[in-house]
């Protein structure tokens, strides 16, 4: 019997072996098969080399800010060496405390999982994912939802775990999940994370910043501090507890950053409506999903501007695009909107100003048709233009932009397009003469509320085009600057017409002799009239075409007081050349662009050629300096004073009919700006010239704008004089001494 009861027994025991060996068998296979791929995606090797994200483009400043991101997510990788020591301290202590000694997974929290989690009920105990674990989640998301689909994710998850401690080492670990997660407030990754909440580097995070970033990762919406500071306290909270748990904090420390307030004061969402540069980004981003349908990756893809995570290096300074942006808003929110809301009262609010209420309906229907409500409506819920305008006319909640913040209110759309037309608007470009580089680029006065870019837009220039005339009597003509000529009117003959003659805005010195330096100074409509009859307007646009100028003009005598509609852009371009000793480049906005990985694709050199002489673009340099030193730039010295940096400024004032466009441009040996400010269309304007012209709308922008750059010493921006063309002038520039040189020669000849 004993001998029967021990064979039984044996064979219990064998049979026990052996299943306890098929299970383990069974396991094995299991994850081998799972590994193999065989029961579901599994990543190749090639992709746990090169794991992909959706890395947003960043674009660069020239020095070195990152103005903002193209991207279906705010995402920008760095590398371990850009992350503070607190950071991954915290991360750690908080999310994997023994994560420098597994391999991927932590037996040991798995047994806290079974035993407290599963078994005990106790929610509060912790999951048992690495860090590890988490990445593998983020880079390859799970694909099922049902409780036994996840259980059988999670296995696939241990597996590429493993498969990525044995790929890379713990700091590339660390990297790439602080470069894959989630912080919310639409930043993903650590760098932008920061840069969002704190406007900082991720190595310049503090132990306060980085605990609450790591807190964040929990719930990003449950602990933000912005939509719930008191969750986002006391998450921060806890993560400072467990970094002073794990020895990564003093007491003292510990006691100390506790007790310190969650700070959102530099918080600042990254989005495509806000930042720097905005207008300058869509500009770029336009243009880049062009330039991805020409370029190829290595596999042969097209490039894709929103997921491939390029660089994009501008030209534009982040600092004076900073000063350009703040010297718009600061002129149009204190003087220019404020003055013309107060004119808006006494023609009971409507902004536009002497024109038929039909064509006033005309304007807002086209302003309806063009609104993102009129898309939606007519292309996606297929509403006739009848129902549509029914619905313009129902009230609803909406938020509208003003100067002193945004305002939620209750209106209805079709009156929105009434409110938004009462906002002047601005587009401003300053480009760098000897190399065509744009340090700043200011499209308008809000992105997020007004879209259309006003630098690329064609607006009619005034008397901005009065130096293309003028340089047209130096190099064709035979004339100097204190050539004198006679004020009186000019007709010109017009086919089937009464004859044209232009009007000057003031009666100073008419029918008198007076200089080229003085008449442009004075912006003397008579004058110009006088240069264009002596050459032709071909002339004249021959020389606008070698400068830059592209936009289609007329063959007509009025170009010669500023009909033609140019852009901002080519504005600024053309007046570089005049400092630039007669040399056009052409404006650009990109350097060069960079793969994810820092390798160079393509580098940008602008078109340059001969356009003028040196000395012709000297002397209109000259003459344009009159303008700024007794002309009509005269307030850039006397309200501005920018003559206490450097009197080496030269300008040009515009101001076209009824007050509907003002021109300011500006020139320094080193910096060409174009200003252009007016209504959306040209029947929103001033009704008079005390207000509505180029000397009181766009020249004090370059004034605020100039006085930032030049106190700024971080810039260094030089205020020398223009440098002198290479051989002599022929001519003397000071009219004084002209006009005895040309008494001394009359006598002389006598």
């Amino acid at each position: 019997m004993a001998k029967k009861r021990n064979n039984k027994d044996s064979k219990k025991i064998r049979t026990a072996w052996k299943l306890f060996a098929f299970l383990w068998i069974g396991v094995f296979l299991f994850f081998t098969l799972l590994s193999m791929g065989w029961l579901g995606f599994m990543p190749t090797f090639e992709e746990l080399e090169n794991p992909k994200s959706n890395q947003a483009t960043e674009v660069i400043s020239a020095d070195g800010e990152i103005l903002g991101f193209i991207g279906v997510e705010n995402r920008s990788n760095i590398t371990y060496d850009e992350l503070s020591p607190n950071l991954v301290n915290a991360l750690i202590a908080t999310e994997d405390v023994r994560f420098y000694n597994h391999s991927g997974i932590d037996p040991r929290s798995l047994v806290r999982v079974l035993f407290k989690t599963l078994i005990g009920r106790q929610s509060s105990s912790g999951g048992g994912s690495t860090i590890t674990q988490q990445l593998a989640k983020n880079l390859f998301p799970r694909e099922h939802k049902s409780k036994l689909g996840t259980v059988f994710s999670k296995f696939k998850e241990w597996v590429v775990a493993v498969k990525l401690e044995h790929n890379y080492s713990k700091q590339e670990i660390i990297t790439m999940y602080l470069n894959t997660v989630d912080f919310g407030s639409n930043a993903f990754g650590i760098k932008t994370a920061a840069k969002t909440f704190f406007d900082k580097a991720p190595s310049e995070l503090t132990v306060n910043e980085a605990a609450m970033l790591v807190g964040l990762l929990k719930a990003p919406t449950t602990y933000s501090p912005v939509l719930h500071p008191d969750n986002a306290l006391q998450r921060r909270n806890t993560v400072l507890h467990q970094m002073h748990t794990y020895n990564y904090l003093s007491d003292e420390d510990y006691e100390k950053f506790k007790e310190l307030p969650v700070d959102v004061s530099h918080y600042s969402p990254q989005s495509h409506n806000d930042g720097l540069a905005t207008y300058l980004r869509e500009y770029i981003r336009t243009y880049m999903k062009d330039w991805c349908k020409h370029h190829r990756n290595n596999n042969g893809e097209h490039y894709d501007v929103h997921k491939d995570g390029l660089r994009i290096y501008t030209t534009i300074d982040s600092r004076m695009q900073r000063y350009a942006e703040a010297a718009v808003r600061e002129h149009m929110s204190k003087e220019v909107q404020p003055q013309f809301d107060r004119e808006l009262r006494t023609r009971k609010g409507n902004p536009f100003c002497d024109i038929s209420p039909e064509l006033q309906e005309k304007i807002l229907v086209q302003a309806m048709k063009g609104s993102d409500r009129y898309y939606q409506l007519h292309h996606n819920q297929g509403m006739s233009d009848k129902e549509i305008r029914k619905v313009f006319k129902e009230k609803v909640r909406m938020r509208v932009f003003s100067w002193k913040g945004n305002i939620d209110t209750v209106m209805s759309p079709w009156d929105s397009l009434i409110y938004y037309k009462r906002f002047l608007n601005v587009g401003m470009m300053s480009v760098e003469p000897g190399t065509g580089y744009v340090k700043a680029y200011v499209g308008g006065i809000n992105y997020r509320y007004f879209k259309y870019d006003n630098v690329q837009s064609h607006r009619q220039v005034g008397s901005t085009f009065k130096p293309f005339v003028y340089t047209m009597a130096l190099q064709d003509l035979d004339m100097y600057p204190c050539t004198e000529v006679p004020n009186s009117e000019v007709c010109f003959e017009v086919w089937n017409q009464p004859d044209w003659c232009p009007k000057n805005s003031s009666h100073e010195r008419e029918n008198e002799m007076v200089t080229l330096k003085w008449a442009l100074a004075h912006s003397i409509n008579w004058v110009s009239a006088y240069l264009m009859k002596q050459g032709s307007p071909e002339q004249v646009i021959s020389i606008a075409r070698k400068m830059g100028i592209t936009s289609n003009i007329d063959a007509v005598p009025s170009i010669c007081v500023g009909t033609p509609e140019i852009t901002v852009y080519e504005m600024a371009g053309a007046m570089a050349t005049f400092a630039n000793k007669g040399e056009y480049v052409e404006p650009i906005f990109i350097t060069r662009i960079e793969d994810n990985k820092g390798t160079v694709l393509e580098r940008f050199t602008p078109e340059r050629h001969e356009a003028l002489s040196e000395r012709t673009a000297y002397l209109m340099i000259e003459l344009m300096k009159g303008v700024v030193h007794s002309g009509t730039g005269v307030r850039l010295n006397y309200k501005y004073h920018l003559d206490e940096f450097s009197t080496a400024i030269a300008g040009k004032t515009g101001t076209t009919q009824n007050n509907s466009d003002c021109w300011f441009v500006g020139i320094t040996p080193k910096l060409a700006t174009a200003v252009w400010t007016g209504g959306e269309v040209r029947s929103i304007h001033f009704r008079n010239m005390t207000f509505g012209q180029g000397a009181a709308q766009a020249l004090p922008i370059f004034g605020h704008y100039m006085r930032s750059i030049y106190s700024d010493p971080s810039l260094k921006f030089p205020r020398g004089d223009f440098e002198r063309p290479s051989v002599p002038l022929d001519t003397e520039i000071d009219c004084a001494k002209f006009q005895q040189e040309v008494m001394n020669e009359t006598n002389y000849d006598f």
